[in-house]
């Protein structure tokens, strides 16, 4: 297995304090490697290690097989980066900020100009592409600053909650746009507070917290391996939810229960499996009826906030 990127023991301090604490992973060469984690978690640290805009305290790091330290100046050349404060040029418009920003990568000039029009109509940039930077809003900008970084053909796409500040229809055309690059070979470290995002996008996902890795998977095997809490739902045939609350309580102590709509109820639970039997057996003591039942999987959030926990 060839890895575009490798970490081994990466430790980084400012002063007294570990941001990054032993860290290790690889990703592979044209996958989408998610990193989550809480906020200080040491993710952003970690990335600008990986980026070279700070050197580590210790450990290694090698990116297309090259150490990040001895060949900084050509690792910067083969890879893009968007961190999370979106900005540009505060004196240039939007679209002459993207062709400016083509030219640096030597990108020529028919090129430049046609690929800056691809990523205006790409990213729904027309209706301000002449317009500045302190004039667009805090998404606007981060549009732009995303798609800046495909005005040139990276290998490795660093993206530090790239969504953040977007709306749902832009930030599924971003997911979608990096997708059809991953498909042509790119290779994409992502993070993000949005499971959602994560599970749509990335082939593996590592979680840090407190400067330390807890685990790394594919998203399925992060819910079989950590998913411990699963959902019950129970649809009612004729009963009320409120009338069948007293024969459900005393069972589902100390789980979640919601109850979604009329009719419908919803518990989450370690012991979903068993608690289920107990409910179906009382429910039918009881002469309640039951339309529908099923037991769903946790949600990448849920095996997230219970991996977390777990730390804390």
């Amino acid at each position: 297995m060839e890895l575009c990127v490798h970490v081994s023991d990466l430790r980084k301090s400012y002063g007294q304090v570990r941001a990054v604490d032993g860290v290790s992973f690889g990703v592979e060469y044209g996958r989408v490697f998610g990193f989550l984690g809480p906020n200080g978690a040491g993710k952003t640290t970690t990335i600008k290690v990986l980026t070279t805009l700070v050197h580590p305290s210790s450990g290694t790091v090698r990116i297309f097989g090259k150490d990040i330290v001895k060949h900084q100046r050509e690792i910067k050349k083969r890879i893009g980066v968007v961190l999370q404060e979106p900005s540009f040029e505060a004196n240039l418009t939007v679209e002459r900020a993207l062709e400016l920003y083509g030219l640096m990568w030597s990108v020529p000039g028919e090129k430049r100009r046609d690929r800056a029009r691809e990523l205006i109509e790409k990213f729904d940039l027309a209706s301000f592409k002449s317009m500045k930077n302190d004039e667009l809003s805090i998404g606007q900008r981060r549009r732009v600053q995303v798609a800046r970084e495909f005005m040139h053909d990276s290998e490795l796409l660093f993206l530090d909650e790239p969504t953040m500040g977007l709306d749902p229809a832009a930030r599924r055309t971003l997911l979608d746009y990096v997708n059809k690059h991953v498909q042509g070979g790119l290779t994409v470290f992502f993070t993000t507070h949005i499971m959602e995002e994560a599970e749509y996008l990335c082939d593996e996902i590592a979680i840090i917290n407190k400067g330390r890795m807890i685990a790394t998977d594919t998203p399925a095997g992060l819910k079989q391996k950590y998913g411990g809490v699963k959902a019950i739902e129970i649809k009612l045939k004729d009963s009320t939810t409120q009338s069948v609350m007293h024969i459900i309580r005393p069972i589902a102590s100390g789980s979640v229960i919601e109850t979604p709509a009329e009719g419908t109820i919803r518990i989450s639970s370690t012991e979903a499996q068993e608690m289920l039997v107990k409910i179906i057996v009382s429910l039918s003591k009881n002469s309640v009826q039951i339309e529908s039942v099923s037991v769903n999987p946790p949600t990448l959030e849920e095996v997230f906030l219970s991996v977390i926990g777990k730390q804390a």
